[in-house]
């Protein structure tokens, strides 16, 4: 486990109730969730999900679908699966939580929640353009309009050619994912979004409701997109109490 590239920053504890693993938004990694390692300890253990193609897996290839994805994850999430455990995704980290959700299910292991954070429910239909094709220019151009990455990382010419493949790849990953219908899980989802984000509306976060058999709530917080990013203790709190709620007494 210690060696494995898909989990970066992660502390095994022992004491942990329950493993949460965290995905990452669409041009993100897991350093997003560097913090929630300690912000979350002790009673949760915090693996932050790695994919190819950026910060520690920078030279690996990233991946422009999301079965690929899900199948080398799969190999890496199931040995880790020995005690109670959730997913917490954002943006398109949200996607591949429920899809890995769905996949588990076949076994007949079930996620003790699923976090789904600043993301549309995935039966809607997809509003964005399709971007990954585009040439640099207009790819930048579109990803400023979208206001999905910093306009410090757009402007510097260097490091926007960097994080390009990747980024490209991601949108691929996202404006290529099909949906397909399924019974509801029968884990609770907990919706968490911005009040502001442009791109997911409330009524949009809200509708992943029809994808649980369970009760779930919703948790709006003050900022756009990247509601996360300051934050994180009212996060960490929505976590702890969905989570230690369902554990044995």
């Amino acid at each position: 486990m210690a060696d494995s590239p898909w989990f970066a920053y992660h502390r095994p504890n022992d004491q942990a109730a329950l493993r949460l693993f965290c995905l990452p938004h669409a041009g993100g990694g897991a350093g997003a969730y560097r913090t929630w390692v300690d912000g979350l300890a002790p009673e949760i253990e915090v693996l932050p999900v790695q994919p190819p193609g950026r910060e520690t897996r920078f030279l690996e290839r990233p991946y422009q679908s999301i079965e690929p994805l899900l199948d080398e994850l799969m190999a890496a999430i199931r040995p880790l699966l020995n005690k109670p455990f959730a997913f917490f995704g954002h943006s398109l980290g949200a996607l591949i939580g429920f899809e890995l959700a769905r996949r588990l299910r076949q076994e007949d292991i079930v996620p003790q929640q699923l976090f789904v954070s600043g993301y549309g429910a995935p039966h809607l239909p997809v509003k964005l353009p399709s971007m990954h094709h585009l040439d640099d220019a207009d790819f930048a151009a579109a990803l400023q309009d979208l206001d999905t990455v910093p306009t410090a990382v757009l402007q510097n010419e260097e490091l926007f050619a960097l994080l390009l493949p990747m980024l490209r790849a991601d949108f691929a990953v996202y404006e290529q994912y099909q949906f397909d219908e399924a019974e509801p899980l029968n884990c609770p989802i907990t919706m968490l979004g911005g009040e502001a984000d442009p791109l997911v509306p409330p009524e949009n976060l809200a509708e992943w409701a029809v994808h649980s058999s369970s009760p779930g709530k919703m948790h709006l917080f003050s900022g756009d997109h990247f509601y996360l990013q300051g934050q994180e203790t009212a996060v960490w709190q929505v976590i702890r109490q969905s989570c230690l709620a369902q554990q044995p007494s």
